[in-house]
């Protein structure tokens, strides 16, 4: 096993707040690379070019860590779309992609496991056997590519995700393990989110949090709780969608006649970059350590997020300048001030 950065994970966590970049699989279905409902990363193998420019982008943009694109590349849902076959080179090839664009600006390496669809809580031996083969594949082959951490995300049931932290110690790799929450409270098995990233601490878990499924205004409350109640470093990837009390979870927003957005008619409810901005304010003034975002996120969204923090990043170069604006601008006309101010996430004027 190597690991491919100068940094091991627990330092650039110590250094100060890291920032995440996901939502790999939404991004590329909208640029015509991922079929959505299945949502297997076939993009891997068929336009790894693709990956490659998305990848550069989240780096541009200010992300502190490149993700393999091995979400829903585990052997269960390759065989949904007949590519099974596939499994170890699509797996390799997500690694290895990662490795060479976070070479270009010195980021993490993080492999990537998630919910299955395997694990039964009914029957958690049994289907835990499953979840765990598939699991030992993915890192084995990921570990031998080098990664610097996992990120084992998007858990439903907390008896999977154990499962998942206890692979990534196999392997002596640092995991950072994250419940999705579609449930007002607690996992499908029971525990309440709070108590469920309590224990993963208590077993290991470097960082625990939250990913998917809820907006930044939902997401928040539930992250406060968690801050307060570990040991250990907490994460926060939401999606970029307004999400209420009333719908917490993006998958049960509905259109105004009543329909199902989820998952391809999200656009009503996107959150601006100043949404996303405010959030990784706000995510970061309670204690959060990983601040990222997810499905529907773009590398604007990651870019106002890092400015916000005050990061200064590649893409900071091409930042709005609306003073500049032929109708909205000012500085043409020898006003005194700027309309609409910079237009940059991380300024008040924003």
């Amino acid at each position: 096993m190597s690991r491919p950065s100068q940094r091991t994970f627990e330092q650039r966590l110590a250094e100060g707040t890291v920032i995440g970049a996901e939502g790999y699989v939404f991004e590329l279905e909208r640029r015509g690379y991922i079929k959505a409902g299945p949502y297997v990363p076939e993009v891997i193998l068929d336009a790894p070019d693709a990956l490659r420019q998305l990848h550069r982008e989240f780096l541009r943009a200010g992300s502190d860590v490149m993700v393999a694109l091995t979400y829903y590349a585990h052997r269960e849902k390759l065989k949904d779309v007949g590519r099974d076959g596939d499994l170890e080179q699509m797996n390799r090839e997500a690694v290895r992609i990662a490795n060479e664009i976070a070479a270009e600006g010195g980021a993490l390496v993080a492999g990537n496991i998630c919910n299955t669809w395997s694990f039964d809580p009914e029957d958690p031996h049994a289907s835990g056997a499953v979840v765990r083969a598939q699991y030992e594949e993915q890192l084995g082959w990921a570990a031998e590519e080098g990664v610097d951490f996992v990120i084992a995300e998007t858990y439903d049931h907390l008896g999977e995700a154990l499962i998942g932290l206890d692979v990534c110690k196999q392997f002596g790799l640092p995991a950072m393990v994250t419940f999705a929450s579609v449930q007002p409270t607690g996992t499908y098995d029971g525990y309440d989110y709070v108590d469920a990233c309590a224990i993963l601490a208590h077993h290991g878990a470097t960082v625990v949090g939250l990913n998917c499924s809820r907006g930044p205004e939902t997401m928040l409350p539930l992250l406060e709780r968690i801050c307060s109640s570990v040991d250990v470093a907490v994460a926060a990837q939401p999606v970029p969608y307004r999400t209420s009390p009333a719908t917490p979870a993006f998958e049960s927003l509905r259109s105004a006649d009543g329909r199902a957005s989820f998952p391809i008619a999200l656009e009503p409810f996107q959150c601006t970059r100043f949404e996303m901005a405010d959030f990784a304010r706000r995510a970061c003034d309670i204690g959060v350590d990983y601040i990222g975002a997810c499905c529907g996120a773009g590398p604007h969204h990651v870019r106002a997020m890092a400015e916000a923090l005050g990061r200064e990043t590649p893409a900071s170069r091409n930042s709005p300048v609306i003073e500049l604006h032929p109708v909205l601008g000012t500085a043409r006309r020898g006003a005194e001030h700027e309309l609409m101010g910079g237009w940059r996430a991380g300024e008040d004027g924003g």
